[in-house]
């Protein structure tokens, strides 16, 4: 007779279980691999974009470690912001948005042809762009468009084929209405166009000042005006599907899109409060941050409210858990940028590390997450595959703790460094106050680069079914039949 604890004879399992998702939702294999591969080229530039910025993470602790000019923080820091800029959250988000686009509009993708080819486009700008800048070939210090504009113009060509692709797959929907998400997502890539355009035509930035106001709109659009519209047209879509429930309220999205519009257009001057710039943009950029609260809290209060009395289903997916996360971090690092903008807080931490903070808070927080619940959430009922449900979850809890750990301690060191320099304190004081925090940024930064990693390989497992012998036959002799009607 077996005397062992009942308690010891149960097998109990590491984490709790999560809901499968549907089997594959389409039959187009041409469409799951589109959308997969750009996920997965996604993947790549987000784990060579990170490698970079953990290597420069250590650099802090330990500036001597190597003198090779080519690796240097100059020329490496752009390489990380471009890669994961343009590499990484472009990519996962038209991945997202070539299932998304379709779907909503009950038709084909317009062109899978012109789609292989922004593909390639975007690719090579990322490619070519971040070589370049390692061998110190730049477009200035301008942040977020170190690349020379033919690099730009690369990646400018890929943007408008897939702008023109979805436009013509919109304009050929099924169904009468234009539903959110395609607002959203058309949005973000109709405004991209004259921003890069605006920031990259030199005829009207003759002088420092000029080009600093560029400068200030160009990179808080970049991120307000292509990447923002994009993850919330985005989750306009996932957050709906996977809880199988309809969107809270239409009008409120409608509310956040114009107000979006309305307000985000004129912040981008609040980058630089106390510049020698005119007094009247300062203020007027501040104002419309603040307005921005509004739109914030119409999208928010729309993903919560649906959301709401779901909470078990949030629970129970692994794909759900990040945009709950990431919809949070939209108002609150959002709202974070808002406040940023006064005058009293900007005369603490301009130029400190908190804005170092409060960019990875915002492109980390809300756009990387909803571009990963997106993907978690859209790309197996595609192609057939999950990932492995523990992997996610290791995922998860390593990118939200990393980022905890590595934007708490910038904000805390970033404020006393900037209080160091009001005190009028020697410059080096606050360069040794920084070093433990900057040893924090290191941990917090190799449990986020973990996660990216963790996240390539549940990419990999997600790839698409290889074709059974039966349908190899059956497209065989189909491509015969066609090759013997042309005869």
């Amino acid at each position: 007779m077996d005397q062992r604890s009942p308690l010891l004879a149960v097998n109990r399992p590491l984490t709790v279980s999560k809901a499968s998702v549907e089997p594959v939702a389409d039959s187009d294999r041409d469409w799951a691999r589109l959308v997969y591969t750009y996920a997965a080229y996604a993947a790549g530039w987000l784990v060579l974009g990170t490698t970079v910025g953990l290597y420069l993470s250590f650099k802090f602790g330990a500036p001597d470690m190597e003198h090779i000019s080519w690796l240097s923080y100059g020329r490496l820091r752009p390489v990380h912001t471009n890669t994961v800029f343009w590499g990484w959250s472009s990519l996962a988000l038209i991945s997202a948005a070539l299932y998304i686009v379709p779907r909503t509009s009950h038709r084909r993708l317009y062109s899978y042809k012109l789609a292989w080819v922004s593909l390639w486009f975007i690719n090579i700008a990322v490619l070519v762009g971040g070589i370049l800048l390692m061998a110190g070939i730049n477009n200035g210090g301008q942040e977020y468009r170190e690349y020379i504009w033919p690099v730009q113009l690369t990646f400018a060509i890929g943007i408008i084929m897939t702008a023109y692709n979805f436009i013509r797959t919109i304009a050929d929907r099924g169904i009468e209405e234009i539903y959110i998400s395609n607002w959203y997502i058309m949005a973000g890539f109709l405004w991209v166009i004259p921003l890069v355009t605006i920031a990259y035509m030199p005829f009207y930035q003759k002088t420092a000042i000029s080009e600093t106001v560029i400068q200030g709109y160009y990179m808080h659009m970049g991120v307000g005006m292509w990447f923002t519209p994009i993850a919330l047209g985005l989750t306009y879509y996932a957050l709906p599907k996977l809880l199988n429930k309809p969107i809270y309220s239409y009008s409120l999205g409608v509310l956040a899109f114009w107000t979006q519009l309305v307000f985000y257009t004129l912040i981008g001057a609040h980058h630089f409060i106390f510049a020698p710039t005119p007094w009247w943009l300062q203020t007027v950029a501040i104002i419309f941050s603040v307005g921005m609260i509004i739109t914030l809290a119409a999208g928010t209060g729309n993903f919560l409210l649906t959301m709401r009395g779901s909470f078990r289903t949030v629970a129970r997916s692994y794909s759900l858990p990040f945009i709950l996360a990431g919809v949070i971090s939209y108002f609150l690092f959002s709202a974070q940028g808002s406040l940023q903008a006064l005058r009293s807080l900007q005369g603490v931490w301009h130029f400190t590390n908190y804005n170092v903070a409060h960019s990875h808070l915002t492109m980390y927080g809300f756009v990387a997450l909803l571009a990963w619940g997106a993907l978690y959430g859209l790309i197996p009922p595609l192609t057939g595959r999950e990932p492995p449900h523990l992997w996610v979850g290791i995922h998860f809890w390593f990118a939200v703790i990393g980022l905890i750990l590595y934007s708490t301690a910038l904000m805390v060191g970033g404020t006393q460094q900037g209080l160091s320099w009001i005190s009028g304190a020697p410059f080096m004081d606050s360069v040794r106050q920084m070093a433990s925090f900057w040893l924090w940024r290191a941990v917090g930064g190799t449990l986020m680069y973990l996660s990216h990693l963790i996240f390539a390989y549940n990419i990999w497992r997600m790839r698409p079914l290889p074709r059974s012998a039966e349908e190899l036959a059956a497209a065989k002799s189909g491509m015969l039949a066609s090759a013997e009607g042309a005869a």
